[in-house]
């Protein structure tokens, strides 16, 4: 797949999504938004595809925004009429991953400067790593913008008091990568220059699993969240009851069994 402001690739099951705008610092832009949704699909869609990592190009992961293409009413830019689709209803997702909807794990891959709606990547993706380059910050009461869907979604993830900070402090004080991983933010840092080959690793390490329970799972968890505790105990208990019925369900113990490295069909 070709795109103008992204990179497509999908090696050994795992499809790579990086931000290529690096002279903007990998800031959103319309188009983005539109090639991102189109990649998204495309990952899940694919079969031969167990896991998504998504990173950026240059010294910034994303950088938000791109203020420079925000019209002067304030609307989010989409292809279709205005408040004619869903999506339009809801909160703007610009540079997203469909977390809510997907099936696959998504890891994100922070290799620089991280704010605005380049946060959500972060507080949504399912497991997060950073170069020892990254920061992190918020800049939209800097800029006269209430901080919306990224710091309400920064709040469920940080203590209160630490994301409050984040929120009202704007562009004046950021988090290094040290920092956000003693918060919880990040589970790794690691140097900058093996940041992607790491995050390959981990995907590789996730990949050795079996990929229909790996995706049960990763669904039980994140649905669960929404959910009071017994009716999340439930949920889980049902995703474990389809998995159960599957081929790889059955590989899984024989291959124990046998000593072996097992065979999983996705099926």
């Amino acid at each position: 797949m070709s795109f103008e402001t992204i990179l497509y690739e999908v090696e050994d099951r795992i499809a790579t999504i990086t931000f290529n705008r690096p002279a903007r610092l990998n800031a959103v832009s319309p188009e983005m938004v539109q090639e991102l949704r189109q990649a998204y699909d495309a990952a899940e869609a694919d079969e031969s595809v167990w896991i998504t990592i998504v990173t950026g190009a240059g010294r910034a992961f994303c950088a938000g925004a791109d203020v420079t293409e925000i019209p002067e009413d304030g609307r989010v830019i989409y292809p279709e009429p205005y408040l004619s689709t869903h999506a339009q209803w809801e909160a703007p997702q610009e540079a997203t991953p469909p977390f809510r909807t997907t099936t696959k794990p998504i890891l994100t891959a922070v290799n620089g400067l991280c704010c605005g709606a380049g946060l959500d990547l972060v507080t949504t993706g399912d497991i997060t790593i950073a170069s020892d380059r990254a920061e992190f910050f918020d800049p939209h009461v800097s800029i006269g913008l209430v901080s919306g869907r990224e710091m309400v979604r920064l709040a469920r993830v940080l203590p209160l008091g630490v994301a409050m900070r984040v929120a009202l402090t704007g562009r004046h004080e950021r988090l290094n990568a040290q920092r956000a991983y003693e918060l919880g933010l990040v589970t790794e840092v690691v140097p900058h220059d093996d940041l992607l080959d790491r995050a390959r690793e981990i995907a590789g390490l996730i990949n050795r699993n079996a990929p229909l329970a790996v995706r049960g799972t990763r669904m039980a968890i994140r649905r669960g969240l929404d959910l009071p505790l017994h009716e999340a105990e439930l949920l889980g208990e049902a995703f474990r009851e389809r998995v159960v019925r599957t081929e790889d369900a059955k590989e899984g113990p024989a291959a124990f069994v046998e000593k072996r490295p097992p065979d999983w069909k996705c099926r």
